[in-house]
């Protein structure tokens, strides 16, 4: 979706800052560690849940019409307001806004409308990725973070939702919060055709011209993603797999999840499967240092860019 729209993100263009959390923060060392590749596919078939999303997704079609561009895109966006400089953040966030001021319809159990902008829907896309990046990271990475740590990753999801057109208040401040949430959606989650259609190809995309890897990627990582869902999930999805997969994917998982956690052997796996997640970490890796090396808020982010906007003179 971003790619079509024009992605703004230039991975040529030196960064203007350290980004809104910055070296040493618990956001960097989740979401740039290749588990983040399981808690993104997590997160996008566990949306399916919701049938607004849904719905989006199946009028929309871009799935299914162009499944690396779409995932591409949705990744490459949760990393650059992750880790990229403030100013590729804004600029791409805006760009997603206005891109989705278009995804909006009727939702077929409820017949209301849904709007892929909704406040509620925006919530429910950001605390699944934020919280299935750190599950996958403390499942199959290098553990729980440490109690501070987890304290400062769930307050940076807050700052991160400040992009997006949730209402902050609402945002989880921990774990406990996050688990609230769920159990107060729950009762709003259900299953359809077109859900588990989507979470299985989520899961196992289908093959087909320029898809085999993200078809092979897919089928790979799809047992230990699985392992991380709950079981009524799993269950109602119909992509429950045997106990014994669970507790045999787990060690050959952060096997190779230790492997590739050298920067180059992780930009190496993405660089044809996910371009744009690809250059944006490898700006984050391999790129030359920030012009300013501080980290801002992303109020003075839009005041900036809203500055830099002026024509010259005023």
């Amino acid at each position: 979706m971003l790619a079509e729209r024009g992605w703004p993100f230039d991975a040529a263009r030196r960064r203007e800052d350290q980004g809104f959390f910055g070296p040493g923060s618990p956001t960097w060392k989740v979401w740039t560690n290749p588990t983040a590749l399981l808690g993104f596919q997590r997160a996008v078939t566990l949306e399916h849940f919701d049938p607004f999303l849904t719905a989006a997704v199946a009028d929309a079609k871009g799935i299914y019409l162009d499944p690396r561009g779409r995932l591409d895109g949705t990744l490459s966006y949760f990393l650059i307001v992750a880790v990229g400089d403030s100013r590729s953040a804004i600029e791409t966030s805006e760009l997603l806004m206005r891109v989705h001021t278009k995804a909006t319809g009727i939702e077929p159990i409820s017949g209301k409308r849904y709007s892929a902008n909704s406040p509620e829907s925006q919530l429910w896309i950001h605390v699944t990725g934020w919280h299935s990046v750190l599950k996958s990271y403390e499942r199959f990475g290098p553990g729980p973070l440490a109690p501070e740590e987890e304290d400062r990753y769930w307050a940076d999801c807050v700052v991160a939702a400040e992009l997006q057109t949730c209402r902050v208040e609402d945002v989880p401040r921990s774990r406990e919060q996050v688990r609230e949430y769920f159990a107060e959606v729950r009762s709003r989650l259900c299953v359809s055709e077109p859900a588990v259609e989507a979470m299985h190809y989520l899961l196992r995309t289908r093959g087909g011209r320029g898809r085999w890897p993200l078809w092979a990627m897919s089928r790979l990582m799809a047992p230990a993603t699985v392992s991380t869902l709950p079981d009524w999930m799993r269950r109602l999805g119909d992509f429950d797999q045997p106990a014994l997969v669970d507790r045999a994917v787990a060690p050959l998982t952060r096997a190779v999840v230790r492997a590739a956690s050298n920067p180059r052997v992780e930009l190496a796996v993405i660089k044809h499967l996910l371009p744009m997640t690809h250059a944006v970490l490898d700006q984050h890796f391999n790129g030359q240092d920030p012009v300013h090396t501080q980290t801002v808020t992303p109020a003075q982010a839009r005041d900036r860019a809203a500055l830099a906007a002026m024509p010259s003179g005023h």
